[in-house]
């Protein structure tokens, strides 16, 4: 995706490997918006009115209990989707969804996407792709927020918000990633300074630019190692794939394209 224009679509993952055909197909009915960091994107129960293709944002998968407690699932960026039940045949999901942080995405309307769905074509194929990447994501966290100690989770958080983003900085509150976390602000403040002293990452207020970024990694827990090397296997297959496909249509004989008289 090197190269593309700021404001291109196929800056998403899955819109960049959609056929030709099928992108044309679609980017007429994309609309292009600006997402805002702590912005309620879709509420639990609600009907979806929108998937949403982020290019430059990240937003969260967040679960609350009756008793306000939360804490996130996952997170998509330009490697996925917002609105997978809509591509699995549901209208909601119990899940908030919400911005964790501001930029770009395209959304398109849910009817289109459901009308995509019901095709059997590309779309649905790479978008179910991600869905089965989404729910290794879902495991590894809640494996990772019960038994891995804070600071590992926190590399963990930062990788992953890293790997959406360009640069090396992630703007957010240490408040924040409590919430994403699970855990009480005081416990990322400790493990925020535990990482800054061991010279991986320096914060300042709202802001945290990793500076040594192999090191963050060798202290991450294996959670964001199984899940990165899980999407990157599904993604390459899925990739491989529609080349096999590609080529099977250009190595069919000319006279079967043929139609008989």
């Amino acid at each position: 995706m090197m190269g593309l224009p700021i404001h291109d679509p196929r800056q998403n993952q899955i819109l960049a490997a959609l056929p030709a055909r099928d992108y044309a197909r679609l980017v007429g009915e994309l609309e292009r918006v600006t997402l805002v960091p702590g912005t309620l994107l879709h509420a639990p129960g609600a009907p979806f009115e929108f998937a949403y293709f982020p290019t430059t944002a990240i937003v969260a998968l967040i679960l609350a209990n009756d008793s306000g407690a939360s804490a996130e699932l996952a997170m998509t960026g330009k490697d996925g989707l917002v609105g997978i039940p809509l591509v699995l045949g549901g209208v909601s999901t119990r899940f908030a969804m919400t911005v964790q942080s501001g930029g770009e995405a395209w959304r398109l309307p849910a009817e289109v996407m459901c009308r995509e769905r019901d095709r059997g074509g590309s779309l649905q194929r790479l978008s179910l792709c991600y869905a089965e990447a989404l729910m290794t994501q879902m495991a590894h966290s809640i494996v990772c927020n019960r038994h891995h100690l804070v600071d590992r989770q926190l590399c963990r958080w930062l990788l992953s918000s890293l790997d959406l983003l360009p640069g090396n900085q992630v703007d957010v509150t240490q408040e924040v990633i409590a919430h994403m976390l699970g855990v009480r602000r005081e416990a990322v403040t400790e493990a925020a300074g535990k990482l800054q002293a061991e010279g991986l990452i320096r914060y300042r207020r709202g802001h945290i630019t990793v500076n040594d970024r192999a090191g963050l990694e060798a202290r991450a827990c294996e959670c964001y190692r199984a899940v990165r090397a899980e999407c990157d296997r599904l993604f390459e297959a899925q990739a491989a794939s529609k080349c096999s496909s590609i080529n099977c249509t250009l190595d069919t004989p000319r006279n079967s394209l043929m139609p008989r008289r």
